[in-house]
């Protein structure tokens, strides 16, 4: 535990947010390079490596359109519910290339086994990039036979990797905690990519998350799938959803605590810790969308039930006139109240109470005066906050997204050339 740098542990937790990344749980290594799949010279092929046989699960994409690595992947799964490893590479999603897509996923999966001297059913793989085009294989197997003698349990081979599965990302995405369970520490952690065709549909982008808990892979991907629905699903950028998406968790099972299931009394604290993780990574994907200045945040409550309240709240998030009103600094509340309106969802238009971060714009559906000024200050920061109240129920949820700019149509006008 010595290398982990701790902050406080706040009231409100039950875990701690230390700094790290997805090789700081136990039993993890991870590595990356550049193979010649981006034009330019960043790195383009990653890969993760568990010691042991992890247990894993994960969820997809839900887009008819599935990219060939999400069936490597589970039929990887299938065969134990455990990997060993995952290989990604960026500049190239290899979605809609047909037969020789698949065979090349597969061909991805069999060289790194091969190259770790696992079964191939313990590699799962991953990719991301521009659809519709054959993947460079003589780069990717080039890649393929330099990954592991970058693997590292510390120091470079973790931040090679996350920078290997960027592609229009400014920044790297990682987040990472430490929870007791069994009175012996276990650690979470996690990295991911996006920053465009991100829309809450499952899963909105790449993700890893890494742990060293024992658990059971039922439980595992059950929690997977709630917390996803509760993070990446409520996030939105563009309101494009992927062929690629994936959400990937690893448990290595070194922490060496009595078995994770929903009945162990540590499992609550597990689960919390699991979320922040999750919705660390979710936010920075929102906060890094293509060309966006600012993280929006929209915050629900009184709504007729949280699946109402979440319908709601992505409304909001995903409205471009609320993102483009909020890329302009402009407290035009209106567009918030359609989007309330058109969300499918029950609402009492004579109850609706909004807040622009403090300032009160809307209560019971009348317009309450406020000054611009100071509104146009709170709408200048990187952060802006929307709180809705409908007074019907107990229901809340919260979603993220960005502002709509000049350079999310300049990135996404020329992404393939």
């Amino acid at each position: 535990m010595g290398k982990h740098k701790y902050a406080t542990m706040t009231m409100e937790r039950q875990f701690e947010i230390i700094e790290g990344s997805v090789t700081t749980p136990q039993g993890f290594r991870a590595s990356g390079l550049h193979c010649g799949l981006k034009k330019t010279s960043r790195n383009d092929i990653g890969a993760i490596v568990c010691d042991v046989p992890a247990v894993a699960a994960a969820v997809y994409t839900t887009n008819a359109f599935q990219a060939a690595p999400l069936a490597v992947t589970r039929a990887s799964l299938a065969a134990e519910g455990k990997l060993r490893a995952v290989l990604v590479n960026s500049g190239n999603a290899n979605a809609c290339t047909g037969k020789q897509g698949e065979a090349d996923a597969n061909r991805m999966r069999s060289a790194f086994a091969e190259q770790l001297g696992v079964a191939p059913h313990y590699v799962a793989v991953a990719s991301t990039g521009v659809i519709g085009e054959p993947l460079k294989m003589d780069c990717i197997e080039r890649g393929i036979a330099e990954l592991p003698a970058g693997l590292t349990a510390v120091g470079e081979g973790a931040e090679q990797f996350a920078q290997a599965i960027l592609t229009t990302d400014l920044v790297k995405k990682e987040a990472c905690a430490v929870v007791t369970i069994d009175g012996k520490p276990v650690t979470i952690a996690g990295s991911a990519k996006g920053s465009g065709m991100i829309h809450p549909n499952m899963a909105t982008m790449l993700g890893f998350v890494t742990t060293d808990a024992v658990i059971e892979q039922e439980a595992l991907a059950a929690l997977l799938k709630r917390t996803t629905d509760a993070t990446f699903n409520m996030i939105t950028v563009d309101g494009d959803t992927s062929t690629n998406d994936m959400l990937l968790a690893m448990a290595s099972g070194l922490a060496g605590h009595e078995t994770l299931q929903e009945s162990h009394s540590d499992w609550s604290v597990f689960a919390e810790a699991f979320q922040y993780v999750c919705e660390q990574l979710a936010k920075a994907i929102a906060r890094d969308g293509e060309g966006a200045t600012k993280l929006i945040e929209v915050r629900i409550a009184g709504a007729a039930s949280n699946e109402a309240a979440s319908a709601i709240a992505k409304s909001i998030v995903g409205s471009s006139l609320v993102k483009s009103a909020v890329f302009g600094a402009d407290a035009n509340w209106g567009r918030v109240i359609a989007a309330i309106g058109y969300s499918g969802q029950q609402v009492n238009v004579d109850t609706v109470d909004i807040q622009v971060g403090p300032i009160a714009v809307l209560s019971q559906s009348t317009p309450v005066a406020f000054d611009e000024e100071e509104a146009l200050a709170y709408l200048k920061g990187d952060t802006v906050v929307f709180h809705v109240n409908l007074h019907m129920g107990t229901g809340a949820a919260t979603a993220w997204g960005c502002d709509l700019t000049y350079d999310y149509v300049r990135i996404n006008a020329a992404y393939r050339t």
